[in-house]
């Protein structure tokens, strides 16, 4: 089975940097934030990672969009890349 999944990101290097921009973070603002704070390059179409499948993620971001409502902005996780606030926008 084919899914695809569509999220952008924020990703920053400590967890107390995470929560607060998770505490800032709205759908409104989100892509404002992402250019502010991302340390992704992603940051640039303010953290959108367009459309992607099953493993094309590392396993923990992968989860954690599946697990978040479409829409919806997920508490912080960590990866080996650092710390990601998602929103799930497919």
């Amino acid at each position: 089975m084919d899914k695809t999944m569509r999220a952008s990101h924020i990703l920053v290097n400590s967890e107390v940097i995470a929560n607060q921009v998770y505490d800032n973070a709205s759908p409104l603002n989100f892509g404002n934030l992402a250019q502010a704070w991302s340390q992704c390059p992603s940051k640039a179409r303010g953290g959108d990672l367009g459309d992607f499948g099953v493993g094309a993620m590392v396993k923990p971001f992968e989860e954690a969009v599946v697990a978040t409502p479409i829409g919806s902005i997920n508490r912080p996780i960590k990866t080996d890349f650092g710390w990601h606030v998602i929103y799930r926008t497919g």
